[in-house]
C-alpha cells in the first residue's frame, strides 16, 4: 500500500471546531498539515492510529495563561498537552516574562513572582530576546504572546503607587512597539493588582496606542470583578474604542456573595457593547480563583487554600483557617506569617459559573499559575472539565459547542490563521479523545493529575502526549495574530 500520509488518523468522529455537528471520516497529515479528510480507506500511513470512533478535534487553544516561564523551565508542558491544549495564549494579568530592561527589584513585586518568585528569569531585556528564546528552544505547545502592563510598569516606573509620568508613558509605549514588532499578539493589564492599581485609565490608553497599527488586541483583568464590575466593564469597553482595538474580558466573574446572580447583568452590558465594538471574553469551569494571598482576598471568601508559601512552604495545599488554628494566631496574621505566598480563594457562585460558561461567546481559559507547590486543580483540568463535568455530566452544552469554545472560537478571536479548525490546509494541531470518560482527574486535594480520557495530542504534526506520558518532542511555534490592522 502507497504510504501518502505521515500519520493517518483511521475511523475518527469527526468535531471540527466550527461548532457544526461531529462526523465520521479519517485525517490525513503530511508535515505539519492536515493534508486530506474523508474516507481514505485506500490509502496508507507511515504511522497510523485507528480511533474506533472517539474524538478527533482540533488542538485545545487555552485563551489565559500563565506559561511564560513555563515554556522554557518545563517545556514538555505536561499540565497543558495532557488535558488536550496545543496552544497557549501567554503573559496575561498584565503580567509576562519580558521585557525587563533593567534589574528586577528585589523581593519581586508581587504579582510577577507569580512567575518567578526569586528573579532570575526575569532575564530578558527586550521582547526580541524572549521570542528569541522561545525560538531557539522551543516548548511542546504553540504559544501567542501578550506583553504585561504590570510588568513594563515594573521596568519604568520607579513609585507603583503613583500615575507614570509622560516620560514613563513613552518608554513604555516603546516596550510596546517593540514587543509587537517581536511578534506579541497584544497587550494585557491587571488593573485589579497593587502595582498597576494608581494606572489611570488615560495610562493604559496611551501605553496601548502601538495596538492599533500592528492589529494588537488588548486583554484585562479588570480593575474590579465584585461590586463595581460594571463600572470596570465601562473602563474597559472605552479604553478598547479609544486605543480602537478588540478587547477580552480575561476570567468573567461576578465575586462575592453581594454580587451573587449579577453574572447576567455583565453579560447583557456586554452583549449591548459587542454591537459596537469588538469584545471577547474567556472564564475557568470553578468557583475558586487563585492569586496572592492577602487579606482583603481572604476576608470576602468562604474558603482558603494556601497554594505556596515563601517562609513557610510547609503549608502548601492546607486550608488557611487550620493554619491559623494551629499556629494559634487570626487569620490575617497567618497570612502575615506565611508572606509571600500564594492562595486559593472560594468567592464565587457555580449557577454565575454556568451562566457565564455557557454563553455562546465565552472561550475557555485555564488561568493556572504553574509554579504553584499545590497549585489550583484548573492547571491540569479546566478543558477536560468543560468537555466531562459540565458537557457531559450537566448537560450546559453540547460536545460540538465545548470544543468550539476551546478552538475556533479562540483562534477566530486572537487571528491565529489555520488553527483551531479541523479542515485540509489547517495545521495539523489535533487532540484525540475519549468522550464517554474524558474529565478532569486534578482536584484542590490532588490537584496535580492528567486528565481522563485524553489518548493522544498532535502539535504541527507530531504528537507531545500519547499513552499518558510526553514522548519528549517540542514542536511548538511562536504564533502570529494575522488579522488586517487598523487603518491599513
Amino acid at each position: 500500500m502507497k504510504q501518502e500520509f505521515d500519520l493517518l488518523i483511521r475511523n475518527a468522529s469527526i468535531v471540527d471546531g466550527t461548532g457544526a455537528l461531529r462526523y465520521p471520516g479519517d485525517i490525513g497529515i503530511r508535515g505539519d498539515r492536515i493534508a486530506r479528510i474523508g474516507d481514505l480507506s485506500a490509502a496508507g500511513g507511515d504511522r497510523e492510529i485507528d480511533l474506533g470512533g472517539r474524538i478527533a478535534a482540533p488542538g485545545f487553544i487555552d485563551a489565559h495563561t500563565h506559561d511564560d516561564r513555563l515554556m522554557l523551565s518545563s517545556p514538555d508542558m505536561a499540565p497543558k498537552v495532557s488535558q488536550g491544549i496545543t496552544t497557549v495564549v501567554a503573559g496575561n494579568c498584565g503580567i509576562s516574562l519580558a521585557p525587563m530592561p533593567r534589574p528586577i527589584p528585589q523581593p519581586v513585586t508581587p504579582p510577577l513572582n507569580l512567575l518567578d518568585e526569586e528573579g532570575g528569569w526575569f532575564s530578558f531585556p527586550t521582547f526580541a530576546s524572549y521570542v528569541a528564546r522561545l525560538r531557539e528552544t522551543p516548548p511542546a505547545t504553540n504559544c501567542a504572546l501578550l506583553v504585561g502592563h504590570t510588568t513594563l510598569r515594573v521596568a519604568t516606573v520607579d513609585d507603583l503607587g503613583r500615575p507614570a509620568t509622560q516620560e514613563q508613558i513613552g518608554r513604555m509605549r516603546a516596550l510596546v512597539s517593540e514587543a509587537m514588532e517581536a511578534g506579541a499578539v497584544g497587550v494585557s493589564t491587571g488593573l485589579f493588582y497593587e502595582p498597576s492599581v494608581a494606572a489611570p485609565t488615560e495610562e493604559v490608553i496611551d501605553v496601548c496606542r502601538p495596538l492599533k497599527q500592528s492589529g494588537g488586541i488588548y486583554c484585562t483583568h479588570m480593575r474590579d470583578e465584585a461590586d463595581r464590575v460594571v463600572d470596570s466593564l465601562e473602563e474597559t469597553f472605552r479604553i478598547g474604542r479609544e486605543v480602537g482595538v478588540p478587547v477580552v474580558i480575561s476570567h468573567l466573574k461576578v465575586v462575592g456573595p453581594a454580587n451573587k446572580g449579577r453574572s447576567q447583568e455583565a453579560l447583557d452590558l456586554i452583549e449591548k457593547n459587542m454591537a459596537h465594538q469588538p469584545i471577547c471574553i474567556d472564564c475557568y469551569p470553578y468557583t475558586a480563583g487563585s492569586t496572592i494571598l492577602s487579606a482583603d482576598r481572604a476576608a470576602s471568601s468562604s474558603r482558603v487554600i494556601v497554594s505556596w508559601s515563601k517562609p513557610l512552604p510547609q503549608y502548601a495545599g492546607q486550608n488557611l483557617d487550620a493554619i491559623a488554628a494551629s499556629m494559634g494566631v487570626d487569620q490575617d496574621e497567618a497570612i502575615r506569617r506565611l508572606s509571600p505566598a500564594g492562595g486559593i480563594y472560594f468567592r464565587l457562585d457555580e449557577g454565575d459559573v454556568q451562566t457565564i460558561l455557557k454563553h455562546d461567546q465565552v472561550m475557555i481559559g485555564s488561568d493556572g499559575l504553574p509554579h504553584d507547590a499545590s497549585p489550583h486543580p484548573r492547571l491540569w483540568g479546566s478543558f477536560p472539565r468543560v468537555l466531562g463535568h459540565y458537557g457531559r455530566l450537566l448537560g450546559l452544552f453540547p460536545l460540538e459547542t465545548a470544543i468550539y469554545k476551546m478552538t475556533g472560537l479562540t483562534a477566530k478571536n486572537f487571528g491565529l490563521k489555520d488553527r483551531g479548525v479541523l479542515r485540509e490546509g489547517a495545521y495539523a494541531d489535533l487532540t484525540l479523545f475519549n468522550a464517554d470518560t474524558v474529565d478532569s482527574a486534578a482536584t484542590y486535594e490532588d490537584p496535580i493529575a492528567p486528565a481522563h480520557g485524553i489518548e493522544t495530542v498532535i502539535v504541527n504534526g507530531v504528537a507531545v502526549w500519547q499513552g499518558g506520558r510526553s514522548p519528549g518532542a517540542r514542536p511548538g511555534r511562536v504564533l502570529a495574530r494575522e488579522v488586517q490592522p487598523a487603518g491599513a
